[in-house]
Formats: C-alpha cells, structure tokens, sequence
C-alpha cells in the first residue's frame, strides 16, 4: 500500500467508524485539533489505564498526579520554556505561507517561491487570567506536562511514606502553537502525554535509566501488533544537563521513523532550576543515613495520541474483502459484539440480549442486528472487536453459541454461560 493512500484510509476509517474526528468540522475545522468520537475515547481510555495500571501497580514507588493545565507563569521561565521552547519559522517571499524551517528544504513547498531567512517562534500557548481586563496576568496553558510533578515533588514527599529511589506519574493535556501541524494525530497544538519522572540518588542514575529505557520498549512491544516495527534512536545532540537521550520509535509509518516517546537523563536540572526561581531548597533527606542532595531525574515522556495513532496503523490489514483492525484485545473499543442470527425471530433476540446484558456489566460489548450476519462480521473487524457471539437455533437447544475469531476468522463453540470466564482468560493472556 502506497504511503499516502495509507494514511488517507486511516483517517477515512477514523472519521467514518467514530474513532476521531476533525476539531469544529462544521466550522471548517480548525487546524491542530482533533475530537474523539466514541470507538476513540474508549481506545485511548483503555490505552490510559493500562499505562496507569502498568506504571502505579506493576513497580513499587511510583505515586501519580493530576496537575493544573495553567501554572504560575514563572515556571515557564524556570522550565527554560519561554526562553529556548521555539521553532525555526520561515515564511515564503511569494505566497506569504509559512513553515516549520526544520521540515522544508530550499524552496516553498505550495508555490516553489523563495523562502525569508527562518526566524524563531516561541510556541507556548499564551493565556489570561484576572476580572479587570487592564490588570489581567499573561500566564501560558502548559507545554508540556512534566513541569507539575516537580512542583509537587516535595509535597508528594511530605504527604506519603515514599523514600527515593521512587516515581511520581502523570496523564495530562499540553499544548503548543505548533508552526505546522500534520500528519494527522502525530503533531497538533492540542494533545495528551503520559511521564514518568523517576528520582534517583546521583550514584544510581546509571542502573535507573537503562532500566527504564528497557522497561518502556518492553512494554510498547506489549500492546503493538508488530513489536518488530519498534526501536530505539539515540540523541547525539543533548542538552546540557543531559548523558543520554533516546527515543522509542515506530518505524513503520507512512511518514517514516517517528518518536512516541523519549527516556530523558535530565540529572539535577528541573529541581535545581526552580530552587533558584521560587527561593526553596528541594533537596531530599535520606532518613536513615542523613545525607542531604537534590535527586536526580530520569523521564519517561510519551504522547498518547501519537501512540494511539501507531496502534491504528500496525493493527491495519487488508484481507480480500474484508480490513481488519488487528488491536490488542486489551486496547480494542469492544471486547465483543453479540448478534441474533437472525433479527427477526424473537426467540433469538431475546436469547442473545439475555446474554449482551450479562456480559456489559463486566465488559464494554456491542449489539448489532443489522443486515446480514457476515456484513457485522465484517463491520466488528473493521473496528478492531477481537470476538463476536451468535445466538443461533442451536443455543435455544444445548445453550451454546458461536465465537467467532476477529483475526483467524474461525469460528468455536462455547457454553453461554462461560462466556464471561472465556473473555475473562483471552483478555488475560
């Protein structure tokens, strides 16, 4: 499949099965934003909770947070944001478009004209705050998500039992006033990311981060259908606080190697930074051996959009006459879809919507009834449900159904009344 066609038939799939769809459409839309319909926000959720799940319940010491969108503007100032957070601009001489310098090389990509020497633009999103309009206070909606768990990390300290070496998680929103939007889900200005801040003593650093940068592959290489299309990319440019930086990539897309999450060496910069900025000493104490330093800190910093996105396009397949969404059961909107063979015998309704009721209070399952029974076959493969359940004639006799395989195709039969320990055992796999 020719890349460009392939990403048309993802977002075509998106918008027309309810995963996404184009933020303030009936407006014209607005460049940058995106809406999740309903198959979507049950993907992303499930792809949240089993981050959540893996982060505060799978490792000991790892708290989360909640932090507020929009902070004191200091920290930005502390954060280096304000100062380094910008983007290459260059505009064209003859269409007046302008670009991300980084993305373009030599002339205007829509018009061939020649491009203004690049000039930087600070891509924090500016904000208000404040009755009066004369006396409002500019502040900045965050740019990323991170900067609130090192101002909570001493609250988080004094208000739990946590020693370090130990870690403070969050999901959140950040925005940035990206120059050039595109590629669907993978660069917006409004968008949502997971981090881990892990803190450490200085002399542990180097066992933390290569633990933790082979942590988060393993568990991407989890949840993707093809865990051969990760891998790794090694920084050679880093910021001055930094040893190492690498990236988690997935290298199959239809716009090549693209980063979903980076494993930071950021030492003692962020703690240390807005000591100086507030006034406050956030060094930690050990209790037992007194030593007073500032941790040092390892980030695991990941967009769940972008993640979202490459889970749509590794789990997309084309077979004959039928697209499959080949997700991880755990991932997939519908655990199951339940059908009557036939919508209109009643005794088959009836039976099979005995079973949808028991089955939704323990997972999110479809009933569909429309059509033919292979055009919902179909249809559920397209949106990704790993099983479906027909009542026929012979559940009204021996009490088992059909299930059906999403990905084989291949049909078994099981007793009703063991579906829920069936799914129960799949999703646990």
């Amino acid at each position: 499949m020719k890349e460009k066609e392939q990403m048309e038939k993802i977002v075509s799939l998106c918008k027309r099965r309810g995963f996404v769809y184009p933020g303030s459409e009936i407006y014209g839309g607005l460049q940058g934003f995106y809406d999740f319909g309903p198959l979507g926000v049950e993907m992303k959720n499930n792809l949240k909770s089993l981050w959540w799940k893996w982060m505060t319940r799978n490792h000991e010491n790892i708290v989360g947070i909640d932090g507020a969108i929009i902070t004191h503007p200091k920290v930005w100032e502390a954060s280096g944001h304000l100062k380094s957070f910008v983007d290459p601009l260059a505009e064209c001489k003859k269409c007046h478009h302008r670009f991300k310098a980084d993305d373009i090389d030599g002339k205007c990509p829509d018009c061939g004209g020649e491009l203004a020497e690049p000039k930087n633009f600070n891509i924090m999103v500016k904000t208000e705050l404040g009755v009066i309009e004369e006396e409002k206070t500019q502040t900045y909606l965050r740019g990323e998500a991170c900067q609130t768990i090192y101002l909570n990390f001493q609250n988080v300290v004094n208000s739990t039992r946590i020693k370090i070496p130990f870690g403070i998680c969050q999901i959140g929103k950040a925005f940035r006033n990206e120059v050039t939007p595109g590629n669907f889900l993978y660069r917006q200005r409004e968008f949502e990311q997971w981090d881990l801040q892990w803190f450490t003593h200085p002399s542990e650093m180097e066992k933390w981060f290569d633990y933790w940068k082979e942590e988060r592959m393993d568990w991407f290489k989890s949840i993707f259908t093809h865990p051969e299309n990760l891998g790794f990319y090694q920084h050679e440019k880093l910021a001055h606080y930094a040893k190492k930086a690498f990236d988690i990539e997935y290298k199959a897309s239809p716009f090549g190697n693209k980063e979903m999450e980076g494993i930071h060496w950021r030492g003692d910069w962020d703690l240390s930074r807005h000591g100086q900025y507030n006034g406050k000493d956030l060094s930690y104490i050990d209790q037992e051996t007194k030593e007073k330093f500032i941790p040092w800190i390892i980030e695991t910093s990941g967009g769940v959009d972008r993640t979202f996105l490459f889970l749509l396009i590794d789990a997309y397949e084309e077979e004959k006459d039928r697209t499959i969404l080949k997700l991880n059961p755990k991932i997939a909107p519908y655990k199951a879809a339940i059908f009557p063979l036939l919508a209109n015998k009643p005794q088959l309704v009836e039976k099979a919507k005995e079973i949808y009721n028991e089955l939704k209070n323990n997972f999110n399952v479809a009933w569909d009834e429309r059509g033919n029974i292979g055009k919902r076959y179909y249809s559920q493969d397209e949106i990704g449900t790993p099983w479906c359940i027909t009542v026929d004639f012979q559940t009204l006799e021996d009490g088992t159904v059909t299930v059906r395989d999403r990905d084989s195709a291949k049909q078994e039969r099981i007793t009703a009344n063991n579906l829920k320990l069936y799914l129960e055992g799949m999703l646990n796999k």
